[in-house]
């Protein structure tokens, strides 16, 4: 009896895209600039997300989803800025998809709001490949990880509008070679924005979040 093969990865980023493409246009009307947040564990998602609602607050409204396989501490950090957030626990998948924003967005008014910040889980392989309705995708690339990433996780790289390094502050005590991932990054993906960042310090915020405050008025 001849064996059936079914290509069940590409059957579920097929409908997920179909998805994401209605979302997209939702995102349109409503006239909401998407940033889908994506990095590896401990890189400094939420950190960053704080520095940016910390530079355009009174400027830019915002609202976030939190994306987690546990708990919901990224939200309650959020939550304390007063900006409106929705945490969603994936339960072990290791990305979110475009079901999940629909239900998120369903339980978190849009209306008025200028910037949704999507931090997707921690992991540099599957969130790149979930389409989540976006305007752009943007990875962080922590100091402490390497320089040689890109040539490990090329997807995320090349998939990717802006890159943020992020722990600039950590820089001396590395063996980090900026030229180096600069010079591979832009091989991979020439059109790719790079924002050398300190979360911590808060170095580098202000010329993310002007290209940031460009993309959503371009919207």
């Amino acid at each position: 009896m001849p064996v059936k093969t079914l290509n069940v990865n590409e059957d579920i980023l097929s409908a997920n895209d179909m998805l994401a493409e209605n979302l997209k246009a939702r995102f349109d009307n409503s006239r909401v600039f998407v940033m889908n947040l994506m990095s590896s564990p401990g890189a400094g998602k939420t950190s960053l997300i704080l520095r940016i609602i910390e530079a355009l607050s009174g400027k830019v409204k915002i609202v976030v989803i939190e994306g987690d396989i546990a708990s919901d501490v990224d939200a309650q950090k959020v939550g304390r800025t007063k900006v409106d957030v929705v945490q969603i626990n994936t339960k072990g998948a290791c990305h979110l998809d475009a079901n999940m924003i629909l239900s998120a967005t369903q339980s978190l008014g849009l209306d008025g709001k200028q910037l949704l910040i999507i931090e997707n889980v921690g992991n540099l392989v599957c969130p790149a490949e979930f389409k989540l309705g976006e305007d752009v995708k943007v990875m962080i690339l922590s100091i402490p990880e390497g320089h040689d990433k890109p040539l490990k996780y090329p997807l995320m790289f090349t998939e990717s509008n802006a890159l943020v390094l992020n722990k600039i502050d950590l820089l001396p005590y590395t063996d980090f070679d900026m030229q180096e991932l600069s010079k591979t990054v832009l091989a991979m993906n020439p059109s790719v924005k790079i924002f050398p960042v300190s979360a911590k310090t808060g170095e580098g915020i202000a010329e993310l979040a002007a290209w940031l405050s460009g993309q959503i008025a371009g919207k």
